[in-house]
């Protein structure tokens, strides 16, 4: 298939598992995402390449974010582009960088987002949790074995449901982010900004009875969706939108990858900065953790978290 064939159909397959995984309820409606690089090998560990791409500007958490020092202030008029994208990435067999949507990368710039982690020798592990399915005690087990911290990006309906879990996050030094309240589309709530932003403040409050702190500043948003309004108010209200270099066909909770077929995954989609999309339901992930930990490590990678603790 050409480049331009391929890209066309990952536009068709765009990456929106950020939402199956976070529906309520015990099925989540399943979402495509592009294959891992085929191979028929195991990874050779590699030293990480340095990333020849530029992190976007970090929200800082506050009220409203401050200029990065050198970058011009955020602007304050919002734009009118409403149009909903959908996240995706083009993966490859190299370990580097994934292309993204063409405008993608300009956007994350100009409204403070980021689909890469700040550091080019480290990878980053997220969590999706929008319901529990009884994986999060054996991820934070696992994560603890290793001496592994991640970021979780909760919804207020889990925080709700799981206040002794996300407790142990917090206590174990895991970073906390929000990922809205009710998992709409945030930009078919751009033009009601009252509505909007009740996603953000419902979450961050219920984390805050919950645990006594502050959520980090720093939001994934549901099904990948965005738009130029919404990153604007997502950054007008203090947050830093998160996407992601990797995902895979994870929330189906009765259509679970084997673990050998999921650690080939994350093993073959590391890169300089990766940001992994894993999900909370899946009993895949949650077994593959130690084997992938360690087979990053060999590659040369160290963890890192996201936000702010």
């Amino acid at each position: 298939m050409s480049a331009r064939g391929l890209a066309a159909s990952l536009v068709v397959l765009a990456i929106a598992a950020a939402a199956s995984g976070c529906a309520r309820g015990p099925a989540p409606a399943p979402s495509p995402v592009p294959p891992a690089p085929a191979t028929t090998s195991s990874v050779t560990p590699t030293v990480p390449v340095t990333s020849t791409t530029t992190p976007a500007p970090t929200a800082t958490p506050a009220p409203r974010p401050a200029p990065t020092p050198g970058k011009p202030a955020p602007s304050t008029t919002a734009p009118a582009d409403n149009k909903t994208r959908s996240w995706y990435y083009l993966p490859n067999s190299t370990h580097r960088v994934p292309a993204v949507a063409s405008g993608a990368k300009k956007m994350l710039a100009t409204f403070g987002g980021r689909y890469t982690g700040p550091d080019s020798h480290r990878v980053y592990l997220t969590f999706d949790q929008g319901y529990e399915n009884g994986n999060t005690p054996h991820i934070l087990d696992a994560l603890a074995r290793n001496g592994v911290k991640a970021t979780f990006f909760v919804t207020a309906s889990y925080v709700k449901s799981q206040p002794a879990l996300v407790r142990r996050m917090v206590r174990e030094g895991h970073v906390v982010g929000n990922h809205s309240a009710t998992h709409p589309s945030m930009p078919s709530l751009a033009k009601d900004r009252a509505a909007f932003k009740a996603e953000l403040t419902k979450t961050a409050d219920a984390f805050r009875k919950a645990t006594g702190k502050r959520i980090s500043a720093i939001f994934r948003p549901p099904a990948g969706a965005y738009s130029p309004l919404s990153l604007w108010l997502t950054r007008s209200l203090g947050y830093e939108t998160v996407f992601w270099s990797f995902a895979h066909r994870d929330w189906i909770t009765d259509d679970q990858p084997l673990v050998k077929v999921t650690v080939k995954r994350i093993l073959n989609g590391s890169h300089p900065g990766a940001i992994y999309l894993l999900h909370g339901v899946s009993s895949s992930d949650t077994v593959a953790l130690d084997d992938a930990i360690a087979g990053l490590r060999a590659q040369g990678y160290r963890f890192g978290t996201l936000g702010d603790r």
